[in-house]
């Protein structure tokens, strides 16, 4: 346990990812103390539902860490507004092949992303040689 919040044990945990990423960590955090953990539950338990949603019906088999890496970087007011904008689409997109609606769905996130200034990939460390 540390004295202080964040301690030295956090220095440097946003910089690099596993297989999920870690760059939204200190920020949740914060957002924790400022929203209350219930709120903060809420928020995650929304993204979670949208999520699930791409997943059974977007991911061609290519896109579930891309799905979960926007979900997880995004605001819950952007996946929400990407989500809206799936539905709107969603009758027109009827003829499409699973990996043509992928890819609009994930052009959608990517379009949202590239307006908050954040890249949708995971920090990797790079390889020793």
């Amino acid at each position: 346990m540390c004295d202080e919040y964040p301690c030295e044990k956090y220095d440097g945990i946003d910089t690099f990812d596993s297989f999920i990423t870690h760059r939204n960590q200190l920020k949740d955090f914060e957002k924790v103390k400022k929203i209350g953990i219930d709120s903060y539950q809420s928020e995650l338990a929304e993204k979670i539902e949208i999520l699930k949603h791409l997943l059974a019906n977007y991911n061609d088999g290519r896109r579930k860490s891309f799905f979960c890496i926007a979900v997880n970087l995004l605001e819950l007011q952007d996946v929400e507004s990407v989500a809206e904008q799936i539905a709107t689409t969603e009758a027109e997109s009827n003829n499409l092949t699973l990996k043509e609606k992928a890819t609009l769905v994930a052009n959608l996130f990517q379009t949202m992303a590239t307006k908050r200034n954040i890249i949708l990939k995971l920090n990797k460390k790079a390889s020793k040689k």
